[in-house]
């Protein structure tokens, strides 16, 4: 494989270096040249053409550290991703040259009784783009495992591609549910997953689609992803909105996904009895008071939701229809010399910021 990089190389196919966004410390990004990454027989190097600003990212960058995860060397961030395969591996046969791709960034052993179960996301072995001490995606060009790349119609951008990320958040947060059609769910928090969670409801056919947030720009967008009802809760308290608009008996089914404490405990006590609580934002701390009676007396059932698995192909099939505007959810875009202007970006502009994505070989 190696020979045959080289001969890419020198036919001017591919560069002999590419750039990479990395961060040697939280808080700071350097532009570095390194050398192209060697592949595996069963690797496919893609061409970076797309990278979406994930809230993990701007965890590591502000703070260092999600939970157990710390950065201890110098990483590169970005797990969002999409771009076009520029070389194969010599046992690869799912993809070839020139294929436009989305990359699910988890790659897992496929061994561990999590694997076998087809709960992958469980892996303990998996490497994650951009989770320490893996590097991730805010580079021109890398690799990874051909079964974690998904070819993608000429009709979906490589951005929407991207977004099929948080999608499968959402995705995965229905599946670990049950969400059936005809339910009403409650949505707290419009970050980029929770829009991408509205998305994800209307596409299991929720009849009724409730979402608080801060922002009136977070707000709006969720209408365009399907949202029914909206609720401004500097405006409105949304406990007693839920119910008005429930008819008092509250919603089926509760989501968190902005990693608050309190819009977890309004989740929980937005839900009718025998409901359904799926967690699927992080917190800062590790422990968050619940009332253990509530859920208890109601029968709640609590889902936790780590990442996603099985989601990819259903994702980009929905993306690819066009019932969801995707596209009007990006508000800014950097090249990979600014990757620290994007994160900043998106960690200082919540109230004109949606999607901020950074395009590494523009």
């Amino acid at each position: 494989m190696e020979e045959i990089l080289a001969i890419a190389v020198k036919c001017g196919v591919l560069p002999e270096t590419m750039l990479a966004a990395v961060m040697p410390e939280p808080g700071h990004i350097v532009l570095e040249e390194q050398p192209l990454p060697v592949l595996a027989a069963d690797e496919v190097l893609v061409k970076v053409m797309a990278v979406g600003v994930c809230g993990s990212d701007l965890h590591y960058y502000e703070h260092g550290r999600i939970g157990r995860f710390v950065v201890e060397k110098p990483i590169i961030l970005g797990h969002e991703c999409a771009g076009i395969i520029a070389a194969v591996g010599d046992s690869v046969t799912r993809v070839q040259l020139g294929d436009r791709v989305a990359v699910e960034p988890g790659v897992t052993c496929g061994r561990c009784t999590f694997c076998k179960q087809g709960r992958y996301n469980l892996c303990p072995d998996v490497q994650f783009l951009a989770t320490p001490p893996m590097d991730g995606a805010f580079v021109q060009y890398m690799k990874i495992r051909e079964d974690m790349v998904f070819a993608i119609p000429d009709q979906l951008s490589f951005e929407e591609a991207a977004l099929n990320e948080p999608f499968s958040v959402g995705i995965h947060a229905a599946k670990r549910c049950g969400l059936q059609a005809g339910s009403t769910v409650a949505i707290m928090g419009m970050g980029p997953v929770g829009l991408m969670a509205v998305a994800a409801a209307k596409a299991y056919g929720a009849s009724m689609i409730i979402v608080t947030d801060l922002e009136d720009l977070r707000l709006e967008a969720a209408k365009r992803m399907g949202a029914t009802h909206t609720i401004n809760i500097r405006e409105e308290e949304p406990l007693a909105r839920i119910k008005e608009l429930t008819g008092g008996i509250g919603a089926d089914v509760a989501w968190e996904t902005a990693g608050n404490p309190k819009a977890l405990q309004a989740a929980m006590y937005c839900l009718r009895r025998g409901g359904k609580l799926a967690i699927v934002g992080l917190p800062a701390q590790d422990e968050i008071a619940l009332n253990v009676p509530f859920i208890a007396d109601n029968e709640l059932d609590i889902f936790g939701i780590f990442r996603y698995a099985n989601t990819y192909p259903s994702g980009i099939e929905f993306m690819a229809s066009g019932e969801i505007d995707t596209l009007s959810l990006i508000t800014d875009r950097y090249p990979l010399a600014q990757t620290q202007e994007a994160l900043e970006r998106a960690i200082y502009n919540k109230s004109g910021s949606l999607k901020v994505i950074v395009y590494p070989n523009a």
